[in-house]
């Protein structure tokens, strides 16, 4: 089920709610047990085998956290089990998102021809892995609170707001949440605002973009098209993964704060960002921190010579873009930023700063974004090498047409949005006015309005993608 539906507008959230803080407002246990199992109804919506994955998932993780936590000071054997908990976690994201994109590169390899299983990828099953496997970690590491209720993990994992797409929720932000949280009318409609703008956000500029987007891609498949039409397929496809994936995390944060939890912020404008470094602070915040904390960290981080750092990001990038998807493709696009990464530490260009140098740092940014997308959107590096080469005018293509025209001068508004609301200026705006109840209603207005037109495009139009949905 996504958030972005009729179902879940209209029938799931209004129960849940109802259910939440009607029926079961006197005793939070109940009210924990309903989410829970709401959480897993949402979770069984698509699939409903795969929500025996996710049990078995916070089972798993819940006993590990006990045993665990039992033989902390037992040094030998604590490693042996974080080592065996984490071996699990991963074996079970290998078997169903790995295993066959390895059997087919060893098929194509070494001609075993391997049996190549056709095995259906579990939604959001690398976020809630992610998240399960921080929580015994943490507990290994005495950074977290072990929980010996099964209820507790279990909501931790599940809970329906963060669970297809993130944030990734660290157990501390919300262990005392889940026992002693206090909703709010002032947090539910704070929550309910920060929904209705990511609801806009992905339903009327990211379905948009995407139909923009798909009509590039798609059509240099099977013929050439114009270097800027390809280049207003790119630049489209890249504020269509921004507005689709942090309209997301703001519906997410947004329900979150609505039950009374408080999730963590998971983009802060990206595309504004003047180096590499800056753009993966800026972007999936959740995720980076996850690979600083548990892989680059303990890896040595920068803390040791040149080389030893090198590869310690050489790891990072390479499972970050592994992490995205079973393809050459993410694991290319996860290259390149380890090698845009080292060569501004090691050239410190990410620390230099003056006006002119950021507006050129600022292009030089944009540009590989944009062409990190190219690969990471496309089907195959060969599909990805092909459609760069057109936007460089390198496949003998002409450098416009009559369909770059149209499409252009059809989605100029809609473009011109995009790159304004990428922008932190209506935030500066909004902190300006804050106090000023004229603005107050105008903005209440806006966000009925808003909520009015998502819904509506809902129900009038079947397209309605979701890139993370597999992630």
């Amino acid at each position: 089920m996504l958030f972005s539906s009729t179902t879940f507008i209209y029938l799931f959230l209004p129960i849940v709610l109802f259910f939440n803080f009607v029926v079961f407002k006197k005793s939070r246990l109940l009210q924990n047990i309903f989410l829970l199992f709401s959480s897993l109804f949402f979770y069984a919506w698509g699939e409903p085998k795969f929500v025996l994955v996710m049990i078995a998932s916070i089972i798993i993780n819940w006993f590990f956290g006990l045993i665990i936590s039992k033989k902390r000071e037992n040094k030998k054997i604590s490693k042996l089990i974080i080592a065996l908990d984490v071996s699990l976690n991963l074996g079970i994201l290998f078997l169903f998102k790995y295993l066959t994109f390895t059997c087919s590169i060893i098929d194509s390899i070494f001609g075993v021809r391997l049996p190549i299983p056709n095995i259906a990828l579990p939604i959001g099953i690398s976020f809630f892995t992610f998240q399960a496997m921080s929580y015994v970690i943490d507990v290994y590491r005495q950074k977290g609170e072990v929980q010996t209720n099964i209820l507790y993990v279990g909501l931790y994992i599940s809970f329906f707001p963060q669970l297809i797409a993130g944030p990734i929720v660290r157990y501390e932000t919300i262990a005392d949440e889940i026992k002693n949280r206090r909703e709010t009318l002032d947090d539910f409609f704070d929550g309910f605002a920060r929904f209705v703008v990511g609801l806009s956000k992905k339903v009327l500029l990211a379905n948009s973009f995407a139909i923009l987007s798909d009509q590039s891609f798609n059509t240099i498949k099977n013929d050439s098209i114009s270097v800027m039409f390809s280049w207003l397929g790119a630049i489209a496809y890249t504020l269509q993964i921004f507005f689709d994936f942090s309209g997301y995390s703001d519906m997410a944060i947004g329900l979150g704060r609505m039950f009374g939890f408080h999730f963590l912020e998971n983009f802060d404008y990206p595309y504004i960002s003047t180096s590499i470094t800056e753009f993966w602070r800026r972007w999936h915040m959740s995720l980076g921190t996850w690979f600083r904390d548990y892989v680059y960290f303990p890896l040595g981080g920068s803390r040791c010579g040149k080389l030893r750092n090198i590869f310690n990001l050489f790891v990072v990038w390479s499972l970050t873009g592994l992490w995205h998807g079973a393809n050459f493709t993410f694991i290319v696009w996860g290259l390149m930023y380890f090698v845009l990464l080292v060569i501004e530490k090691l050239t410190g260009l990410h620390k230099k700063s003056h006006k002119l140098l950021n507006v050129l740092k600022w292009i030089y940014t944009v540009l590989f974004v944009v062409l990190g997308w190219v690969i990471f959107r496309a089907d195959s590096i060969g599909h990805a090498f092909v459609y760069i080469k057109s936007m460089f005018g390198l496949t003998g293509n002409v450098f416009a047409d009559g369909i770059f025209t149209g499409w252009f001068t059809q989605n100029l508004i809609l473009l011109v949005i995009g790159i304004v609301l990428s922008t932190p200026i209506f935030r500066f705006l909004s902190q300006k006015t804050k106090d000023n109840n004229v603005i107050g209603f105008v903005k209440a207005g806006g966000l009925i309005c808003l909520f009015v037109l998502s819904v509506a495009s809902l129900v009038s139009s079947s397209y309605n993608p979701f890139i993370y949905f597999n992630f």
